[in-house]
């Protein structure tokens, strides 16, 4: 598995690649800055790129633009996303690019060395990796139940899952793209998700189906 970082922390980012290459992994470039990371994706073609959400110069948002520009210019590429802090409103960002190959960690979990290098194989893989912190606070209020869908609802919950869009989950089941607008209206009112952002509850249904079948 061939590895990029992109993390300003020298010292954290040195002790990644330390323990990564103890583990079989290859990181064949470190970054600190988005530019850098940019750079080092398109020269070395990794499979996964592990992004701090806080990255020069504003400390902000850049890891997620970065990911989100990334994800853009190589879609097959695996995207783990770390933080000190649990932000599901960045965590829903990312998601919305495509549920396939995304995942968003705390730093914390680093030290919980097998699952951080498993959830970084599944990442790698095109499966997601999600902190649990992160799928509380995106479904506080109760998780929804899987079973309260139809056969037909379940199918394309799990092709939204894959990333696929209304016109080729449609093309997939064979249905109108009118039908499966229907059963996605129907999984976002079984699963209680309020009338607001269209795409934002495209994500909680997502991340609900991810839980739930341990995605």
């Amino acid at each position: 598995m061939r590895v990029v970082i992109a993390e300003d922390s020298v010292i954290l980012r040195d002790g990644m690649v330390e323990l990564l290459s103890t583990r079989g992994c290859q990181v064949v470039a470190t970054a600190g800055t988005p530019e850098g990371l940019r750079a080092a994706a398109a020269e070395h073609t990794p499979d996964v790129a592990i992004v701090d959400i806080r990255l020069p110069p504003t400390f902000t948002d850049e890891g997620i633009r970065a990911a989100e520009q990334l994800r853009a210019d190589h879609p097959a590429l695996g995207i783990l996303i770390f933080s000190q802090h649990a932000d599901s409103s960045l965590a829903t960002r990312l998601l919305a690019t495509g549920a396939r190959g995304v995942g968003y960690l705390l730093k914390e979990r680093v030290a919980a060395v097998s699952e951080f290098v498993d959830a970084l194989h599944r990442v790698a893989g095109g499966g997601t990796a999600l902190d649990p912190e992160i799928v509380d606070r995106m479904l506080r209020g109760g998780r929804p139940r899987l079973d309260r869908l139809t056969a037909r609802e379940r199918e394309v919950l799990d092709l939204m899952a894959q990333g696929f869009s209304n016109k080729a989950i449609a093309a997939r089941l064979v249905v109108t793209e009118r039908a499966v607008e229907k059963h996605a209206a129907a999984i976002f009112g079984k699963f209680d998700l309020p009338l607001t952002d269209e795409d934002n509850r495209r994500v909680k249904a997502v991340v609900t189906y991810l839980t739930e079948t341990g995605g």
